[in-house]
């Protein structure tokens, strides 16, 4: 486990950051996205990419696509030495909530069948497995979740309670 971290913040990323990025993503992805996609990403319109910091340091990002009335959650990474630190699980509360603000009623993602820890949180987060892509991830296959009604309060009183 790494340092603990206090004085974290979380805020939208920008392209100052995309060097940052590329260096963790390729630390820890076997397909890692270039700074061409970080680039295309982090400008587009419905788009949302968030960063947790400590000071200089950034500690991981996640990103969001809405379109109409569904979110998906495209990727999401914490640096290897800050996770069981909770960092996942605020960036995860984080890319919801800006979900619910852009109108999204639903929410999905993929998420490796291996990484049990992160299947583990995004049920904490309300979303639940509805089915597999079998080799999805080339290595591994994915496993889809949802959580539908993000936009009622009961389902934001829930993300409170984490």
């Amino acid at each position: 486990m790494g340092t603990t971290v206090s004085d974290t913040q979380i805020r939208r990323l920008s392209s100052s950051d995309i060097d940052r990025l590329v260096e963790l993503e390729a630390a820890n992805q076997p397909n890692p996205w270039t700074s061409g996609v970080f680039s295309d990403e982090i400008i587009a319109e419905n788009r949302v990419y968030l960063a947790i910091l400590d000071g200089d340091s950034l500690f991981g990002f996640g990103g969001l696509m809405v379109v109409d009335e569904e979110a998906h959650i495209l990727n999401l990474l914490v640096a290897p030495d800050q996770r069981r630190n909770g960092l996942g699980r605020r960036l995860v509360i984080a890319l919801i909530r800006e979900a619910i603000r852009l109108d999204a009623k639903h929410l999905t993602l993929e998420v490796r069948s291996r990484n049990l820890p992160a299947i583990d949180l995004y049920r904490k987060c309300g979303l639940a497995p509805v089915g597999i892509r079998p080799g999805y991830y080339g290595d591994d296959d994915a496993v889809i979740m949802w959580a539908h009604d993000i936009d009622e309060p009961q389902f934001s009183k829930n993300l409170e309670a984490l």
